[in-house]
């Protein structure tokens, strides 16, 4: 079960953010529990109750908070909260124009926007110090935050985000990428094989990419069409694909580990780097995963990065 709790983010941005497992002790009426769910099956639904500052201190569960990607929602965690929450207290957040989370014409969509929505989540909901847990846009955020605020953040997992600025040319390419989109999708069928076999993108059949994608779309009167504007996404990106981001890097304190598929968008040269530069970074790798590793092989996602949290999350004896 996951139950929602609405977060206020930078700029009274409205926030969902959903707690897997059962929830720690408080007013039931500050939070609406719903079964695990495709979410087209219930994004219609926009209920949901404030959060209120909660405790997270000796005695409870271990903070994590899971950070999607661009185009990502917090339901692409289900499988990782899952077993997060047998023994910690695991709270995925649908980031500002992603999920059920508000998408605001007006609204900011900067880096330091997304940085303070994930600090507003982790304080609102009593988490900290917690384990931040983040793939592509989200592990930018995850390490920006980590080296802002370290009060708030005892452990970094950073899934297949890169460091290196991506340019201009990747800009152009993504913005390309999504006028060839044949939307609106008749069937969500059609979404699994265009994202899955018939995208220029995709070198090979990848079930996984399109379940990935069937995951954020949703039904409108004439298809399917995606829960997230798609100018939203490149305004988003548009605030670091033009920078390199080791700074921020060197500037986090806590254990961090860089996981990569072996097939994914983030080299081996470039994440050993990102070892070398974080102060006390270490290295995973997932075999036959792609950018979306934790979705390709979650198996295989979870052996790279349960012994890290084991390490960080389990109470040293005195």
């Amino acid at each position: 079960m996951a139950r929602r709790i609405d977060v206020t983010g930078a700029g009274g941005v409205r926030l969902a953010a959903w707690e897997f497992g059962d929830p720690p002790k408080g007013d039931p009426a500050k939070a609406v529990t719903e079964p695990v769910i495709p979410p087209q099956s219930v994004r219609k639904r926009e209920g949901g109750r404030s959060a209120e500052p909660l405790e997270n201190g000796a005695g409870s569960r271990p903070g994590v908070l899971l950070l999607h990607g661009l185009m990502g929602r917090a339901s692409h965690w289900s499988s990782t909260a899952r077993w997060l929450s047998e023994r910690h207290r695991a709270v995925a957040l649908d980031q500002r124009g992603h999920g059920q989370s508000a998408k605001l014409p007006e609204a900011a969509f900067t880096r330091e926007a997304y940085v303070e929505d994930a600090e507003a989540a982790l304080e609102q909901l009593g988490l900290a110090p917690a384990v931040l847990i983040g793939h592509a846009m989200g592990a930018l955020t995850a390490w920006q935050l980590a080296a802002k605020r370290p009060d708030l953040v005892q452990g970094l997992i950073v899934c297949d985000m890169r460091a290196s600025a991506l340019g201009a040319a990747s800009q152009r390419e993504w913005g390309d990428w999504f006028k060839s989109w044949p939307a609106p999708f008749a069937t969500l069928a059609d979404v699994r094989k265009w994202f899955g076999e018939d995208d220029p993108w995709v070198e090979r059949p990848n079930p996984s990419r399109g379940e990935f994608y069937a995951e954020v779309m949703h039904e409108s009167p004439d298809g399917w069409r995606p829960v997230f504007e798609p100018e939203q996404m490149l305004k988003t990106r548009e605030t670091w694909v033009y920078d390199a981001h080791w700074e921020e890097l060197t500037q986090v304190r806590c254990p961090a580990l860089v996981v990569r598929g072996l097939d994914g968008e983030l080299g081996r040269a470039e994440a050993q780097e990102m070892v070398r530069v974080l102060p006390r970074g270490a290295y995973a790798e997932v075999a036959d995963a792609g950018h979306l590793v934790h979705y390709d092989q979650p198996e295989g996602w979870r052996t790279a990065i349960e012994p890290f949290l084991d390490a960080v999350l389990t109470p040293k004896a005195p």
